[in-house]
């Protein structure tokens, strides 16, 4: 196969990520070459395909009728890259638009370089005004969390509502202080949320929140009850107008639902491998009339596409990182490994060797 080489970081099979040798195309007409300098790991997603317990993996999917399980037909290895965060420097350029020497954000995965067409990939300029490494939130990470706030707003204002309209003057928890909670409550903060709580069980990762000026809550068991307190609106109506839902675990969704107020809102960004048992739809759900809505990177609430391309996204996502960029640095990226450790590092994660997991690892690419 002919192209240019490089390096990415994918897995070979189940609990093997390895750097893998491989070949992109040169650029064409209306492209550009990205060399990479940074690839932000997304730990769950990134660690569910080193381990192969993906639904993809277990059942998979069948893409015209979009249910699993259909054909018997699984997604295998190898996997020839991870990731969805990337920022790179742009060498050469056949593209309108794309300066050579400009910084861009992308989503193509740990790879040290990409061939970039802007007709058929998200291609996101990094201003000069921003720390280059906060330009791994800009391409995907940071929409991921501007399509929660936008979902909430679609089910509570309409298809013609702008981001903020979820959340203004509304109470909102947020359940998980990962990266994509912890932008969440951030961004529910900057678009006029009238509170905001965050509930974690990890110590560490409410001491972040707190850092951040966000409230916590400690355990699931309890948070709804504190929320319900706290939250009184009339008699019988108490807690949470929306729960922006960011853990892959089904006792943070039960959490949330039980926390809401009647008629409120689940908008769920977490990913349940494992089912959501504990997710009891015969109790507050069916009682109080609540809502579970998915807010799923692939799209934006329906009606809203037009307005709201990932370009759109983006551009509130800058916002947020402009204007909290240097507190978000400091507590959220707390470790930058070389690109050739991450094979270890995500080998590591999926093992649950290490004491103190990372909360945003970034890779720093080679400079060749």
């Amino acid at each position: 196969m002919t192209g240019r080489p490089i390096r990415s970081i994918g897995v070979t099979a189940p609990g093997r990520p390895a750097v893998l040798e491989d070949v992109e195309p040169e650029p064409g007409p209306g492209q550009a070459w990205v060399r990479t300098e940074w690839s932000g790991v997304s730990a769950g997603t990134e660690v569910a395909l080193v381990r192969g317990t993906d639904p993809q993996h277990q059942l998979g999917w069948d893409p015209d009728l979009r249910a699993f399980g259909v054909t018997g037909a699984t997604a295998g290895y190898p996997i020839r890259a991870l990731g969805y965060m990337e920022v790179g420097r742009v060498t050469e350029s056949r593209a309108d638009g794309l300066a050579e020497g400009a910084l861009v954000a992308m989503a193509y995965g740990h790879r040290t370089g990409r061939c970039a067409d802007p007709a058929t990939m998200p291609v996101i300029p990094v201003p000069d005004d921003l720390d280059p490494l906060l330009g791994v939130y800009l391409a995907q990470m940071g929409p991921i969390c501007v399509n929660g706030l936008l979902h909430a707003a679609a089910a509570l204002a309409g298809p013609a509502a702008g981001v903020a309209d979820g959340v203004r003057d509304r109470f909102v928890l947020v359940t998980g202080a990962g990266v994509i909670g912890l932008l969440s409550a951030m961004l529910s903060v900057q678009h006029g949320a009238a509170q905001v709580l965050v509930l974690d069980p990890s110590p560490q990762r409410r001491a972040v929140a707190e850092a951040l000026g966000l409230p916590t809550l400690a355990t699931a068991e309890a948070a709804w009850l504190s929320v319900k307190q706290r939250w009184r609106h009339a008699h019988g109506d108490a807690g949470a107008d929306v729960v922006l839902q960011c853990r892959g675990h089904d006792e943070a969704l039960a959490a949330g639902l039980k926390s809401l107020r009647p008629q409120g809102i689940v908008v769920d960004l977490g990913f349940y491998q494992g089912g959501a048992e504990r997710a009891r739809l015969g109790e507050e759900f069916h009682h109080n009339g609540l809502s579970i809505n998915c807010a799923q990177i692939g799209r934006v609430p329906r009606g809203m596409a037009a307005a709201w391309p990932r370009e759109a996204l983006a551009a509130v996502t800058l916002d947020l990182l402009r204007h909290r960029g240097e507190e978000i640095r400091t507590h959220l990226v707390t470790d930058v490994v070389p690109f050739e450790d991450g094979p270890r590092l995500l080998t590591d994660l999926a093992q649950r060797r290490l004491p103190s997991p990372p909360l945003q690892a970034v890779l720093r690419m080679p400079s060749d």
